[in-house]
């Protein structure tokens, strides 16, 4: 059967995702060292009024307050105990505020890292992780997610642990790195190679893509990279707003809504099918993304210098001028032995 997402994609040609939900739950009252993910039971009324607001500013898609929804995260918070129930939660809140939408509106559910390490570097082996990203997509797939959003990943092997997880389950999937290092993700893989991390393992992912990272201008090059590997394939970008800039204690992110805009118009010219906002993306910024990407028409890909000369310049390096090749391989070839 066809995924809704797949549907809709098939249907619009390119789709607009959410803004950042850290960003916005912090404007919204969350406290620094507080659990996003608990406020799906401690404030779910903020919660769906965040999801409202991506949808009123033209959100095609919304991804579930699940960010750290694996036991290893929710740990921290002692609440590992809860995995289910606050995955599900999450899910709830988000297919309801779709649900009354007027338009298709897809309902993914976000699955972050474990933040550990994988085995030879760290303690986590590969069936363990595994097993915690199953106990979550469960209870995602109880709430009612359309697909599963597996999102910020440096580890190839990580990568392939949430998406075996999504075919134990029978969820469709959606994985995106975050190439913040030197322009490829710290655990070395290059943009060009995400598209076949998953291979083997089941079930193709819908997409694949990027997201966080540093800057829109460092995350429209690994949008090329990408490209370029597999012309044609399904590419997720959600850059962060700008850069982010401290202000006396305040993170604030350099990005306006008119940069954010020709973000997307360069990311639809550079092939993208699915482009948000990570870090720092308002509903304001959303807004002003939805009207680009419904206005624009698709030109020729975009050169570097073409868009550092209108988005800014990049604040690392390309991926292809980056050392340690050969990392990500080396990991995905452990990862086909697991």
């Amino acid at each position: 059967m066809t995924n809704p997402l797949e549907a809709l994609l098939a249907k619009k040609g390119v789709l607009l995702a959410d803004g950042a939900m850290g960003t916005n739950l912090f404007a919204m009252g969350l406290e620094s060292g507080e659990a996003p993910d608990l406020w799906n039971e401690q404030h779910p009324d903020r919660v769906a009024e965040l999801h409202q607001d991506f949808v009123d500013a033209g959100a095609d898609i919304i991804l579930t307050n699940s960010f750290g929804g694996t036991r290893h995260r929710l740990k921290l918070h002692n609440a590992d105990d809860r995995v289910f129930e606050l995955n599900k939660r999450a899910a709830e809140i988000a297919r309801s505020v779709a649900d009354r939408a007027s338009r298709t509106v897809i309902v993914a559910g976000s699955v972050g890292p474990t933040g550990e390490l994988l085995q030879p570097l760290g303690a986590l082996t590969y069936e363990d992780a595994v097993d915690s990203f199953t106990e979550q997509m469960i209870g995602l797939k109880a709430g009612g997610i359309d697909v599963i959003w597996i999102e910020t990943m440096s580890s190839p092997d990580e990568i392939r642990a949430a998406a075996a997880a999504a075919n134990d389950v029978g969820l469709s999937y959606v994985y995106t790195g975050s190439f913040d290092t030197a322009g490829r993700t710290m655990m070395g893989l290059h943009p060009r190679d995400i598209h076949h991390v998953a291979d083997g393992v089941g079930q193709a992912p819908v997409a694949v893509g990027a997201n966080c990272g540093v800057g829109a201008s460092d995350m429209l090059s690994s949008l090329l990279d990408m490209a370029a590997g597999e012309p044609g394939a399904n590419i997720v970008v959600k850059a962060n707003c700008g850069v982010p800039e401290f202000r006396g204690t305040d993170i604030v992110y350099s990005g306006t809504p008119e940069l954010m805009a020709d973000y997307v118009r360069l990311a639809v010219d550079a092939g993208a099918k699915i482009i948000g906002g990570c870090c720092g993306t308002s509903c304001e910024h959303l807004a002003a993304m939805r009207s680009a990407l419904d206005t624009h028409v698709k030109g020729r890909s975009p050169s570097i210098e073409e868009i550092v000369a209108r988005i800014g310049p990049m604040r690392n390096k390309a991926a292809n001028e980056s050392g340690a090749p050969g990392g990500a391989r080396r990991e995905r070839r452990r990862a086909k032995g697991a």
